[in-house]
């Protein structure tokens, strides 16, 4: 006879086993819902279980049968672990068939994908630039990261000029620096030509020490070159003009005042007549009837000279306008970083 602690018969453990996975087999398929579902599981594989109720019979086995009764037991559990898989997603799938079931009319008619658009700024971007061609300039563009002496150098910008500071300018490098203007490409463009005439529009972005609401550390600026013999003033305001005319309004009215830019001499600031009020005064123009919108003037003789063109033989003007000040001035938006902010209520509206 065998000692107290060995009185169990292997074929009693496995019988055991097999009716604890019969049962489960049985109840787990009924589970109506993820909570029946894990107090099934508890039940069954529990810390206090069905399972453990019967793993401590192996105890009482002879040690050479527990191997076996072992492999049959982890038979079992995986038996049941798999069932409780099985179930699980059983019960999610037909949550998911009821929330559709619910919630979908497959009758109703279908609904168009949302259609994408261009930017706001992209937007304006070609508006002035199809201006600008149609006043007979070609596109030019440059790099961004630029060396001191297209950007300031050949700008007529000496190394005192405050607009050196560390404050307004981005330096990557000794004399490299993030453009501050699209002027450089005015240089790089009159280098190539070599001679007159030439009749650039140079556009992309440009980047500064500034952030508030109507200022960016990003912004983009187009700029307009015109170099030939004998080019005037008049052929400046001309220009503005027409360019401000399409723009804004067609019966906008261009104002010059004088100004100071290193390049340009003699500089000036561009206003136009405000195209909300007609130069009646109104909040848009604080009461003055006038816009700002850009800078522009005369190219600068030692500009010409830096270039490699004779100031004796050819003059010029040029002009610069922040897309940004346009797209606000023309839709009425008072914060900048709106334009950089992606949110959809916003951009949807143009």
């Amino acid at each position: 006879m065998g000692s107290p602690n060995q009185t169990t018969d292997i074929s009693e453990l496995v019988e055991a086993l097999n009716l604890l996975r019969d049962e489960a087999e049985r109840d787990l398929p009924q589970a109506s819902s993820e909570q029946d579902l894990e107090q099934l599981r508890v039940a069954f594989l529990g810390k206090k279980g069905k399972l453990s109720g019967v793993l401590r019979m192996m105890g009482k086995l002879p040690k050479d049968a527990r191997p076996e009764a072992g492999k049959v037991a982890n038979g079992v559990r995986d038996r049941i672990n798999g069932l409780l898989t099985e179930n699980a997603q059983r019960l999610e799938d037909a949550k998911m068939a009821a929330a559709l079931q619910e919630r979908i009319d497959v009758t109703l008619p279908g609904r168009a994908p949302l259609s994408g658009g261009q930017h706001i700024l992209n937007q304006t971007r070609d508006l002035i630039l199809d201006v600008l061609k149609g006043l007979g300039f070609e596109m030019a563009r440059g790099p961004e990261v630029e060396h001191d002496f297209y950007n300031f150098e050949a700008l007529n910008i000496p190394e005192e000029h405050p607009a050196r500071d560390m404050q307004d300018t981005f330096y990557i490098a000794d004399r490299v620096v993030l453009r501050t203007h699209t002027s450089p490409v005015q240089i790089r463009s009159m280098m190539s030509a070599k001679t007159p005439p030439l009749r650039v529009a140079c556009f992309g972005r440009v980047y500064r020490h500034d952030h508030d609401v109507t200022h960016s550390p990003m912004f983009h600026q187009i700029e307009g070159l015109f170099v030939d013999k004998n080019v005037s003033m008049a052929d400046l305001k001309g220009t503005l003009e027409i360019f401000t005319q399409k723009i804004f309004d067609d019966e906008a009215k261009v104002r010059l005042r004088p100004s100071f830019f290193p390049f340009t001499e003699p500089s000036v600031e561009v206003d136009i007549s405000c195209f909300a009020c007609k130069g009646a005064g109104c909040r848009l123009c604080s009461h003055t009837g006038w816009i700002e919108i850009m800078g522009a003037g005369m190219v600068d003789p030692e500009v010409f000279k830096m270039s490699g063109y004779d100031p004796e033989e050819c003059t010029g003007f040029a002009f610069g306008i922040g897309v940004e000040r346009v797209a606000m001035l023309r839709h009425g938006i008072s914060d900048i970083r709106l334009f950089f902010e992606n949110d959809l209520r916003f951009l949807k509206q143009f």
